[in-house]
């Protein structure tokens, strides 16, 4: 599940393509980062010890070296380069998906909740040649007194990242993600899912991501927004393909209803995992 854990340290669990590349970057940052760091520190130290005032009296004059000059203006060019190169490369991959996106969902940030509209396909899910409405909710936080008797298991809903509604998507497939905001800049962000995106007023950002697995990954406003900033969650809920469509057919009268149904669906397929495997 991609949600943070009491004491972690590190990246949240990758669950799309794009943050197992943010993952890779990160650690290839980190073979240069810690070296350097180390290096210098210890430079400071040696220097302090060498040339503290009870062995040098009399300080050095020395002004010029072109050796350590050439090196030290030579050898951070070389770092920076290393790092820029795979740097664009991600940045490259997070604005241009490997396909057309099959899906776009528009966010709209709130003071304090998020709005979500799916961009109605030309053909219903079924190919049954009715024409699909569009699909509109919004996503409100649930307060953690009544995670139990709204959503279930605090363990798979989390306190400060439970919403009564979430964003469902099919698992493996691109989804174009349209971010605006209606009064104050806002920013979305599933950490899990290699999604980040300023939600401007006026203006419209775009994104895209792909879920590697089924699950629920969570997120929140990562932009000040104001006094409530801190219980604006984002929950993003990757289901099969087929569960997704049977979704998106109920939500177009009833989101709820449409909800409940899939999760009847996921546990009804948990529970049938769990007899196969015994």
């Amino acid at each position: 599940m991609g949600k943070p854990w009491p004491w972690q340290m590190g990246l949240q669990e990758a669950f799309s393509p794009i943050e197992e590349q943010i993952h890779w970057f990160n650690d290839y940052s980190l073979l240069f980062v810690v070296p350097i760091t180390a290096f210098v520190a210890g430079l400071l130290a040696w220097c302090v010890w060498r040339y503290r005032a009870s062995k040098n009296p009399v300080a050095s004059r020395t002004a010029h070296n072109t050796t350590i000059e050439v090196i030290w203006t030579l050898a951070p060019v070389v770092i920076l380069l290393m790092l820029a190169i795979p740097s664009f490369q991600l940045l490259t991959a997070q604005y241009n998906p490997p396909s057309e996106p099959e899906l776009t969902v528009k966010a709209t940030g709130y003071q304090w909740y998020w709005g979500y509209e799916y961009q109605p396909t030309e053909v219903a899910p079924g190919d049954d040649g009715t024409v699909a409405e569009p699909v509109s909710f919004e996503s409100y936080p649930v307060a953690e007194e009544d995670i139990a008797d709204i959503k279930g298991d605090i363990e798979i809903y989390p306190r400060l990242l439970a919403v009564d509604n979430e964003v469902v998507v099919p698992v493996n497939t691109v989804v174009r993600l349209i971010s605006t905001s209606a009064d104050v800049i806002h920013a979305f962000a599933v950490p899990s899912l290699g999604v980040k995106v300023d939600a401007v007023p006026g203006r419209i950002n775009e994104y895209w991501f792909s879920a590697s697995r089924e699950g629920i990954f969570y997120g929140q406003c990562s932009e000040l927004c104001g006094s409530a900033h801190w219980n604006m969650p984002i929950a993003v809920r990757a289901v099969s393909q087929e569960q997704y469509d049977a979704w998106y057919l109920a939500a177009q009268e009833d989101v709820a209803g449409a909800n409940e149904q899939l999760n009847a669906s996921i546990e009804a397929a948990q529970n049938g995992r769990a007899v196969a495997a015994n």
